[in-house]
């Protein structure tokens, strides 16, 4: 009788035990998701990038909905001009669209417009807001609002077809700034884990020049770069992409 009842409460123990880890996963996993963010370059949508099938989807450019590789359908994401600081609220309409891995994702003529991006060096912060946000609870209604009135207005004639082509620019003109980026790799507490990640790229890529940058005494910074000119950074980006990190970064003036 009493092996009986020690039995029936280690299986109760166990059972609360498993749910309470399935819990604490499903929360360490959706607090990872939930910490999303990214630096690099965002494409522009137009019909001729479209045509040329460098992204496989229409979007309408007088919205404020953006195209994401990875983060779900209906999330919202802060994307900021790190430039002049200005920010905007924009919803992933898909995250199925093609287009290349160099982008942290595509945008529309009204968001570039409203964040007044340089369009030589459309250079983006893109921040995932959680669901449970207060941010989300307080914004949700203004970005619904801001939405219809984007979808009516008319976009004031931004021509985007690429980078490097005839562009014509947004109303407010940024301030030139000199073109310097390096690719962040990866942060590693141990120097030597970082070493043993340039010593792969070393041997797994042509990049034969990565840096490692001591950010502090626990900190290691895996880099390439610096980089001066659009086309190298893409080339390299590419490259590197071939190990399959998660989440790539461009960063400015490191």
């Amino acid at each position: 009788m009493n092996y009986k009842i020690l039995f029936t409460i280690f299986s109760i123990f166990f059972l609360v035990s498993c749910d309470q880890n399935n819990l604490n996963k499903k929360n360490v996993s959706q607090k990872i998701f939930n910490k999303y963010k990214n630096s690099g370059f965002t494409l522009v949508y137009s019909d001729a990038l479209r045509k040329q099938k460098k992204i496989t989807k229409k979007i309408d450019n007088r919205s404020l909905l953006i195209f994401h590789k990875n983060l779900k359908k209906n999330s919202f994401v802060k994307i900021t001009n790190p430039i002049n600081q200005k920010t905007i609220i924009a919803e992933v309409i898909s995250n199925k669209v093609q287009f290349s891995d160099f982008y942290n994702c595509v945008i529309t003529s009204r968001i570039a417009e409203e964040l007044s991006l340089n369009l030589k060096e459309p250079y983006v912060d893109l921040i995932l807001i959680s669901e449970n946000s207060t941010f989300i609870a307080k914004k949700a209604k203004t970005f619904n609002e801001e939405k219809k009135v984007a979808e009516k207005a008319p976009v004031d004639g931004i021509k985007i077809d690429n980078l490097g082509e005839d562009i014509k620019q947004s109303k407010e003109v940024t301030k030139d700034s000199y073109f310097e980026y390096s690719i962040k790799i990866a942060d590693f507490y141990y120097k030597d884990s970082a070493k043993n990640m340039s010593n792969r790229i070393i041997k797994e890529t042509k990049i034969k020049n990565p840096i490692i940058k001591t950010l502090s005494k626990t900190k290691y910074r895996v880099l390439l770069g610096p980089f001066n000119d659009i086309k190298k950074l893409e080339e390299s980006f590419n490259e590197i992409k071939s190990l399959n990190f998660e989440n790539l970064e461009i960063l400015k003036d490191v």
